[in-house]
């Protein structure tokens, strides 16, 4: 069997800020940008790899979920307890360098894990825990 990780999810509270950090920070390119209701899905993924993808999505956008959930996914996103992702590369100390240099929210630099990794950790604008693991 042959499965493989098409996208992930991440909240966001700002379209364009999502957009900004994503593209302009992480370099993400954007692969897709739909609206509807007032709401935007962004798709963005890493240049090199167009079959994965994260869609950045407006969590209020979802049918399902009641006025007092959206209060409390607005209340852990902006504690920046609500969803994370892990990425990787090859240079982390480059990486984690253009990262601070354009003003990503830093919450770890780089260091080695008593559990094997070497990694860093940021959030995104909208408080999404990013950790990042070197590749060795």
């Amino acid at each position: 069997m042959d499965v493989t990780i098409h996208s992930a999810f991440l909240p966001h509270d700002d379209p364009d800020t999502a957009l900004a950090f994503y593209r302009d920070v992480l370099g993400f390119e954007v692969r897709g940008d739909a609206g509807y209701g007032g709401m935007r899905w962004i798709t963005v993924g890493p240049v090199n790899q167009p079959g994965t993808s994260i869609v950045l999505y407006p969590p209020g956008g979802n049918p399902g979920v009641t006025d007092d959930e959206r209060r409390t996914i607005g209340e852990m996103m902006a504690k920046g307890t609500y969803a994370m992702i892990t990425l990787s590369a090859g240079d982390l100390d480059g990486l984690f360098e253009r990262l601070e240099a354009r003003g990503a929210e830093i919450v770890q630099e780089p260091m080695e894990q008593p559990y094997g990794v070497r990694d860093c950790a940021v959030r995104d604008p909208a408080g999404n825990l990013i950790r990042i693991n070197e590749l060795r």
